[in-house]
């Protein structure tokens, strides 16, 4: 059985919440595969607990698997012998059958589908908490869901009838690319920079990688046939959440390949653009896209909003698997990693290497000492483009440029960074510093006013 890594916060988090003299109530969210059901899991061992896993199925069916689930671990077989008794009585007989010198929890996961086929019950759940689990101070509520939107709203919104009800929430988030390079202690750093670029901090897909193996070896294995585990990986995700799933496919494909306006977006598509809006906030909503501004010391236009594939995984099948399927059917893995993904792989691993630079950001800050509150992103307009961007509030303004590639020439990879600085707009007159974030090991720690950071301070700040 593989070990359970990380989430130290969020287990803190559960575990104060049960053994705390009230009842509990705790939404947990986060986007499909970031590892939810197994903290969950991994909490309630050893604990009172009765865990329902909600499925796209009808409200009678679901009833009826929970209370057969409830009467397996309660040890309480009548409960499977209720019939059909609708979610009210169904919770309050499982509650009432806890251990009573115990807190007991109470887990339903996935609970964006249990709610689509029984939308009376968050309502029902209000009702509950609040006339008998609240004062019995012996319940602890946990509701998971993956679809973040549905969560936000439904669940945690002003109009769902158990706001203001929790007594907390874990936004479960991807793995840090350090956390995630603990899962591959073994490869070298630029190794486990080339995984996070492909996994992100996914656990389930981390765990796939064979530390044995080199990453090559790993896209074939686990990308490159129609058996290996991860090639239908993305079109799951998509055909589990989604409907008309050719357009999303060709909006990922658009965005994988670089597009980024909403107006070429539906041009690549062929989505109406008075429709791209709608396309792309659902996968925002699940996780998968973000909105990006130019970041400068004032509010950013809005005209000037850009769209990005932020899933690794996804950002990666949808520019080198989903377009050459044909390769990955006719051709031997390493003939179609060859021909289809060797040629432009570190191109790839130099985009996602800027996002590694800007999440590793604050903490070098905690390392440099500066302790500034900050807002990271990056900025473009016609002339420039610059990769990273960090906002202080204690009038700097660090400038990042990001290579992974080789450097042939430092001087002119420094005069770029200035040449940079020059051009980015700064109206509130503040003091601009660039920074150079290089995969390559730097000799120095400064050139010509220009701070060097290699990806060894990356990992090891």
């Amino acid at each position: 059985m593989e070990a359970f890594v990380g989430r130290t916060a969020e287990l803190e988090t559960l575990n104060h919440a049960y053994h705390a003299s009230s009842s509990g109530f705790l939404p947990i969210y986060g986007r499909r595969r970031v590892g939810k059901t197994e903290l969950l899991v991994h909490f309630t061992k050893n604990k009172p607990s009765v865990f329902f896993h909600g499925k796209e199925a009808s409200t009678n069916f679901q009833i009826r698997e929970f209370l057969e689930i409830a009467a397996d671990v309660l040890e309480e077989p009548l409960l499977a012998e209720l019939g059909d008794v609708g979610w009210k009585k169904a919770l309050q007989y499982v509650v009432a059958r806890a251990p009573e010198k115990q807190k007991f929890v109470l887990v339903l996961d996935e609970f964006q589908w249990i709610a689509a086929a029984s939308p009376e019950l968050p309502s029902i759940i209000q009702e509950l908490w609040d006339r008998e689990w609240k004062r019995s101070h012996k319940v602890l509520l946990i509701l998971c869901g993956s679809y973040i939107g549905f969560m936000e709203r439904e669940v945690l919104g002003k109009k769902s009838p158990l706001f203001g009800r929790r007594t907390g929430q874990i936004l479960l988030q991807p793995f840090g690319f350090r956390e995630a390079a603990a899962f591959h202690p073994n490869y070298s750093l630029a190794d486990q920079a080339r995984v996070w670029a492909l996994c992100g901090g996914i656990p389930y897909y981390l765990s796939l990688f064979d530390r044995r193996q080199s990453v090559s070896s790993n896209i074939q294995a686990l990308f490159l046939t129609p058996h290996a585990p991860l090639y239908r990986e993305a079109d799951f995700l998509i055909r589990e959440e989604l409907r008309e799933v050719e357009r999303y496919h060709a909006l990922l494909m658009a965005l994988a390949g670089g597009a980024q306006a909403a107006k070429t977006l539906a041009q690549q598509t062929g989505i109406p653009h008075g429709n791209i809006a709608y396309y792309l906030n659902v996968l925002i909503e699940l996780g998968y896209v973000t909105k990006r501004y130019p970041l400068t010391s004032r509010r950013p236009s809005v005209q000037s909003v850009r769209y990005a594939l932020m899933d690794p995984l996804l950002r990666f099948w949808f520019r080198f698997g989903f377009p050459q399927l044909s390769k990955f059917v006719t051709l031997k893995p390493p003939q179609a990693y060859d021909k289809a993904i060797k040629p432009h792989i570190e191109s790839y691993y130099g985009e996602r290497f800027e996002a590694l630079c800007r999440e590793a950001l604050p903490q070098l800050y905690l390392h440099w000492g500066i302790d500034a509150a900050h807002e990271i992103g990056e900025y473009w307009d016609k002339q420039v483009q610059i990769d990273l961007v960090s906002v202080r509030d204690d009038g700097w303004i660090d400038l990042g440029e990001c290579k992974w590639g080789t450097i042939r020439s430092w001087s002119a990879v420094i005069r770029e960074s200035k040449d940079k600085l020059a051009a980015y707009p700064n109206p509130d007159g503040h003091t601009l510093a660039p920074i150079l974030f290089t995969r390559l090991k730097s000799t120095q720690h400064e050139r010509e006013g220009v701070r060097c950071v290699d990806l060894d301070q990356l990992y090891g700040a």
